[in-house]
């Protein structure tokens, strides 16, 4: 007798193949892992649950910025490109296949990115790297189980990398000894997934087929023939087989009584506690491999816990978020910025959380900006008298300053403390007289009060810088350049330098050319300054500087100019446009735009503009030296006034 046993087999460690005859890289030995992870899915209940779970967690109530209300129109075109939908699909690929991508399509001048689309994960495949180690692009074919040699594949550029109408953006997490795919986090769990199905399915196909013959029936007058024998098992078949008499019969034909056949059952001790312990082990094991801190989060009850739901659920809870959902939303908001950097779309985005309120911790949050990131509510303004108040001083200061006065004071309401921007003085109520205009504040009689002046001489002041600049700055779009960068004049200059001039082949750029036209500029490199901040200028000189929508070389701005011993620091008769803009509370301030050569061979646009947004301050501090004093970049308003807070300047 030959006895054969049959071995499942199954791959749970993705095998990536790089064949020499095809330019794209496979993901599995049979180049189908993500039907695999698919069919993982689709079969073990546990995977599935939880899988949906950390999906639905991942997006939760979906993007918003904490400031929304202070940048409309750029929140406007964000909600347009980035849609619900398409946040929930790249979570679910995020989290079943371990990544996701996205279809960046531009305008037909690449100026703009004009639409965003997910696109499945398992219709790419990665082409293999370049000289630099870099994947230059991805490989689409709608079904690659279907894919035979020589069938055509659509070759899309990765984002940032071509002058292609369509780019590929890949987002997918660091794991050692994977450079093309990125494995699954759950990826140890996998055996598990599979042995819960197989688990499933032979008792499905047991119960379906009954659990063991349920029948033998023997013939013992002799051997029919093969067509008799046919006709007998089709009508015993009729009469006892049904849905209500499940099961099986065997039917045997012999000689005589003595050489019937007999039927010996092979019995597994303790059965059901054997299946018991497996499908309980196999939960047990997919719930650690997702890193699942309680059964409870996805509607799962066993017997153990921290006392009691409540307390387990809100430790879980927060647990769960900061460990499994915030490094997934991290992937996908970094996504997000770089996509939005691309149209000069600035946000501070995150997913609104599905935490209950009473959830989160905010022992840790100082503002209301991250308060509004933990709890994803959105900050209503309290009012007292018709004006708003805040909580913090911090708050009420930096409202002050982009209101164009100076400090706080406190209000007492209810046994609380609120903080009321900008000072309270009677003397500033009303500010100037008619033919008289406030530059800054001054000291009189102990108080401090505004400083007036006449207006023929801001109107002079107009007059002579508005002259010495006609002749000077040039369109804000350069022929032969664009735009990649643009912020406040000092905000980290020397950064931008670090990321241009020596993370990338800048190194080499020439340190002065002839044809250069400002110090600060390169070979392939521009950099002017644009008269910015308020859109809805009052005063003549500010709507003439916003009208004329020019740009200016450092050297046009930061320079002693026009005669005006009013204005003037004290001791000198000039005025410095570069560090005063229009005047104390005039709301404007120089920012910074940085221009890149077209058709350069060094770096290209999209590459630029990828480094300024990768940029991350706060890990680089030492590179934080600036090169505009801070001055130039801010608005001139009474809390950083040179002519009132610093003693050398006139009171």
């Amino acid at each position: 007798m030959k006895v054969n046993f049959l071995q499942l087999s199954t791959y749970t460690t993705p095998e990536v193949k790089e064949v020499s005859n095809q330019e794209w890289v496979q993901y599995g030995g049979d180049n189908n892992y993500f039907q695999f992870l698919i069919d993982r899915y689709n079969g073990s209940a546990t995977n599935n649950a939880l899988i949906n779970g950390i999906s639905q967690m991942i997006v939760g109530r979906y993007l918003d910025a904490t400031d929304s209300n202070r940048k409309p129109a750029e929140y406007a075109q964000m909600k347009s490109m980035l849609s619900e939908d398409m946040q929930m699909k790249l979570a679910s690929d995020l989290k079943l296949m371990g990544q996701c991508a996205m279809q960046i399509i531009y305008t037909q001048d690449r100026s703009r990115i004009a639409q965003v689309e997910h696109i499945p994960i398992e219709t790419l495949r990665a082409e293999k790297c370049n000289e630099e180690g870099e994947i230059p692009a991805y490989y689409y074919f709608y079904d690659w189980e279907e894919y035979q040699q020589g069938d055509f594949l659509e070759r899309i550029p990765v984002f940032g990398t071509s002058r292609s109408e369509i780019e590929i953006l890949y987002i997918k997490p660091y794991r050692a000894g994977f450079k093309y795919y990125s494995p699954v986090d759950y990826q140890g769990g996998i055996q598990y997934a599979e042995l819960e199905e197989e688990i499933a399915n032979y008792h499905l196909n047991n119960i379906m087929n009954g659990l063991a013959p349920s029948m033998l029936l023997n013939f013992n007058n002799g051997t029919p023939t093969e067509e008799e024998r046919n006709i007998i098992e089709q009508k015993i078949a009729a009469k006892y087989q049904g849905t209500s008499n499940a099961g099986r019969f065997i039917l045997a034909f012999n000689d005589n009584a003595d050489s019937a056949a007999t039927m010996e059952a092979v019995q597994l001790s303790d059965a059901p506690q054997q299946y018991e312990f497996l499908s309980n082990e196999s939960m047990r094991k997919i719930m650690v491999a997702h890193r699942v801190t309680s059964p409870i989060l996805f509607g799962i009850k066993d017997m153990t816990g921290f006392g009691n739901n409540a307390e387990e659920i809100v430790t879980a809870s927060t647990l769960m978020d900061n460990t499994v959902i915030r490094p997934f939303q991290q992937l996908l908001l970094n996504a997000f910025d770089d996509i939005l950097a691309y149209n000069e779309i600035v946000l501070n985005l995150y997913f609104k959380t599905l935490q209950p309120l009473e959830f989160n911790d905010l022992s840790n949050a100082t503002n209301q900006e991250q308060i509004e990131e933990e709890t994803g509510q959105k900050f209503s303004l309290k009012k007292i008298d018709g004006k708003e108040v805040y909580e913090t001083i911090e708050e009420a200061e930096n409202k002050a300053n982009e209101m164009g006065c100076m400090g706080y004071h406190e209000h007492e309401e209810d046994g609380k403390t609120y903080y009321m921007p900008c000072q309270e003085h009677t003397d500033l109520k009303t500010p100037c007289w008619d033919g008289y205009e406030q530059i800054g504040t001054k000291i009189k009689d102990g108080k401090e009060v505004p400083n007036c002046v006449p207006l023929n001489i801001t109107e002079n002041l107009t007059k002579a810088i508005l002259e010495e600049l006609q002749d000077k700055g040039e369109n804000e779009e350069m022929e032969g350049y664009e735009l990649i960068d643009s912020r406040p004049a000092n905000e980290y200059d020397k950064i931008l330098n670090e990321s241009l001039n020596f993370a990338t082949d800048l190194a080499s750029v020439p340190t002065s050319t002839p044809n250069k036209k400002s110090s600060q500029d390169t070979s392939i490199i521009k950099v002017r300054y644009r008269y910015y901040g308020s859109n809805n200028p009052q005063r003549e000189f500010c709507q003439k500087m916003w009208a004329a929508k020019k740009v200016y070389r450092m050297e046009d701005l930061d320079k002693e100019s026009s005669d005006n011993s009013e204005l003037a620091p004290k001791g000198s008769n000039t005025y410095n446009l570069w560090l005063y803009k229009g005047g104390v509370n005039c709301q404007h301030y120089w920012e910074r735009r940085t221009y890149l050569r077209k058709n350069n061979e060094r770096i290209t646009v999209a590459e630029a503009r990828r480094k300024i947004a990768a940029l991350d301050p706060s890990l680089k501090k030492e590179a934080q030296i600036e090169t505009n004093v801070p001055e130039v970049a801010q608005v001139a308003q009474p809390k950083n006034d040179w002519w009132s807070l610093d003693p050398n300047y006139r009171k």
